[in-house]
């Protein structure tokens, strides 16, 4: 490189990252299909070429912080169109869905694995069911954006079903880890611990935001300097975020909560004297960082592990209570919301999956770690296909209920 400066680096991964995403995302659209198919799949290929510049980009750190900014900013932007009162009105069918869409993968899941993994203690079956639990929201929030759908009454009750998700796979894992580490059940008042502070966080946060949001935007519109409002919009979005991290929350949580939170009353002073409301001014940040997120995930995908002896059929056979599993969920949606929207939004695992089973890798049971390198190549395989089946099947579902609408 021309200079020591890190810096210099990071020019050439994103310059490589951005033109890939975009020549990636038109072909997507071309071929009917969301922009962020194509920019998990340009991952993918990028990933497998054996050149020393792509594979330094998988582990740049600069890289991954704007991966995750932009996953934070993605989930912004969503909160951004839709308000609590609107996500409290889907608030009984959200824990219906998310209550199916943990408890059901979680059993098709340990069965799956005591039926191809007999050899296998009972924590390791029950480890890969939970791995099968979770939900990446950021995968379906941004096909919803993309498909201009995120403002339907489908689109609200997967968001905050994933919201509620994320709370109850977080306990979920603690369950299970608690149970591995002490060789039996886990202790009542750590998983109580969890699920107050999570509850607390949730309840806390957006209850202390619609009441001082007005409050707030009105003394930022008294201060002149140009950016006022965006930096006052992505303050409140990087401090919940770094409060739900806090709390034991994904940071993804608090990102949607802060644009919960704000609505366009709230930042009326700054528009009417003529500046741009705070989602057009967020776009163009979005447009930037979030492609990197999604082809970093896929650039990080490991093809040659769904090769190895016995994940193949594990593989499929997690895939498909993976998927089975989250559409039943949409069941919970009641009346007046389609069911089978909800259901697909809900599938896709993304880094959360992967998240689980390197906790997983890092526990042991006499010597051997819980999740085996065949098992991860398995749930590997399950979240690269719950990722890329879900924009296709969502678009689908999407133009069927618009036709018969």
């Amino acid at each position: 490189m021309p200079s020591e400066d890190p810096v210099i680096l990071l020019c050439l991964h994103l310059t490589v990252v951005l033109f890939a995403a975009r020549l990636a995302g038109h072909v997507a659209i071309r071929l009917a299909q969301p922009a962020v198919l194509g920019e998990l799949v340009v991952g993918m290929l990028l990933g497998q070429l054996p050149l020393p510049f792509l594979h330094a980009m998988r582990t740049d750190v600069g890289l991954d912080l704007l991966a995750r900014l932009g996953v934070l900013l993605l989930l912004f932007q969503v909160g951004l169109e839709s308000t609590v009162r609107q996500m409290l009105s889907v608030g009984r069918a959200a824990v219906r869905v998310a209550l199916i869409g943990v408890l059901l993968p979680l059993a098709l899941g340990w069965l799956v694995a005591g039926l191809l993994l007999p050899n296998e203690p009972m924590p390791v079956h029950a480890f890969l069911g939970a791995t099968l639990s979770a939900t990446s929201v950021g995968i379906t929030a941004r096909v919803l954006r993309d498909l201009g759908a995120s403002q339907t009454p489908a689109a609200r009750l997967i968001l905050g079903a994933a919201v509620i998700d994320d709370v109850l796979g977080l306990v979920l894992l603690a369950v299970v880890t608690g149970a591995i580490a002490a060789g039996g059940a886990p202790q009542p008042r750590e998983v109580l611990w969890i699920c107050g502070k999570a509850l607390a966080f949730l309840v806390i946060s957006l209850s202390w935001g619609v009441w001082s949001a007005p409050y707030v935007m009105r003394a930022a519109s008294r201060l002149r300097a140009s950016g006022t409002l965006l930096a006052a919009g992505l303050g409140l979005c990087f401090a919940l975020a770094w409060l739900a991290a806090l709390a034991g929350l994904a940071p993804l949580v608090g990102a949607f909560a802060a644009g919960l939170v704000l609505e366009d009353a709230h930042y009326r002073d700054f528009t009417a004297r003529g500046e741009l409301g705070l989602d057009r001014l967020v776009a163009p940040l979005g447009e930037l960082f979030v492609p990197v997120f999604f082809v970093l995930m896929g650039m990080r995908t490991d093809v040659a592990a769904f090769a190895m002896p016995g994940v193949p059929l594990l593989a499929v056979a997690l895939t498909a209570v993976a998927v089975l599993g989250k559409v039943v969920a949409g069941v919970g949606a009641g009346r007046g919301i389609d069911k089978l929207t909800v259901g697909l939004g809900m599938i896709p695992r993304g880094e959360v999956g992967l998240i689980f089973a390197s906790v997983g890798q890092g526990l042991h049971i006499n010597g051997k770690p819980v999740i085996s390198a065949q098992a991860y190549g398995a749930v590997l395989a399950m979240v690269v296909a719950s990722t890329l089946l879900t924009p296709p099947l969502l678009r689908w579902r999407v133009a069927r209920v618009r036709q018969s609408a």
